[in-house]
């Protein structure tokens, strides 16, 4: 992923609080040499600790193809995307010149999570951590904890793995515009603003936090 200087995290806060917010995303493993990799949907839950980047849980069905390749090569990256928008042309271009002139675009706020992935089976280990998982989708509760032996869900431990992804670098990217003249910044916020399409309302946010003073 490309990231020019105008669109690197602010700072290290910037990325863990918006994905903090996020919990889905795609695991991309490598494949064997010469086919390409595996790329996952999946939701997964983040924290902070251990460790300096923290770390991601999730699991998948036992017969999912993925495995072989997994403990294989235990690197993978965990990428998350969200809060993009298409930019007409005509919104950027430079003052003075045709509105033709103006270059389409997409703003999109990225995190790439670098991970050294470590493969549970352990029955009371992995029941744990999927406990942990499902608490971060339905801190109300409503579902009953995953024991292993113990109705209802212990039977169905077996058919699947847990992984605790273990997260050794992070590469963030929040691409607003911000290397763009203050006119045209405007101008995008106010089309922006009038459109309220799927997705506007957070890039204006993150617009006007990254270009404070400055109209978004």
């Amino acid at each position: 992923m490309l990231i020019h200087p105008w669109d690197a995290a602010l700072d290290e806060g910037e990325w863990r609080d918006w994905l903090a917010r996020h919990d889905f995303g795609q695991l991309a493993v490598n494949g064997a040499p010469g086919e390409p990799p595996w790329v996952q949907p999946l939701h997964f839950r983040y924290e902070p600790e251990p460790g300096p980047y923290g770390q991601a849980l999730t699991h998948l069905a036992r017969p999912n193809p993925l495995w072989r390749d997994l403990e294989r090569s235990s690197t993978v990256l965990l990428s998350v995307v969200d809060d993009y928008v298409y930019v007409p042309g005509h919104w950027t271009a430079p003052e003075g010149e045709p509105s033709a002139h103006g270059t389409p675009t997409s703003f999109y706020a990225a995190v790439q999570l670098r991970c050294t992935a470590h493969v549970v089976d352990d029955p009371a280990e992995k029941a744990a951590l999927l406990n942990r998982q499902v608490a971060h989708f339905q801190p109300e509760g409503g579902t009953a904890a995953a024991a292993p032996g113990e109705a209802p869900f212990g039977r169905m431990l077996p058919g699947i793995r847990m992984l605790r992804l273990e997260v050794t670098d992070v590469r963030a990217k929040f691409k607003y515009g911000g290397n763009k003249p203050a006119e045209i910044r405007d101008r995008v916020t106010d089309r922006l603003t009038a459109r309220r399409g799927p997705g506007d309302a957070a890039a204006l946010g993150h617009k006007a936090r990254r270009t404070p003073g400055t109209g978004g």
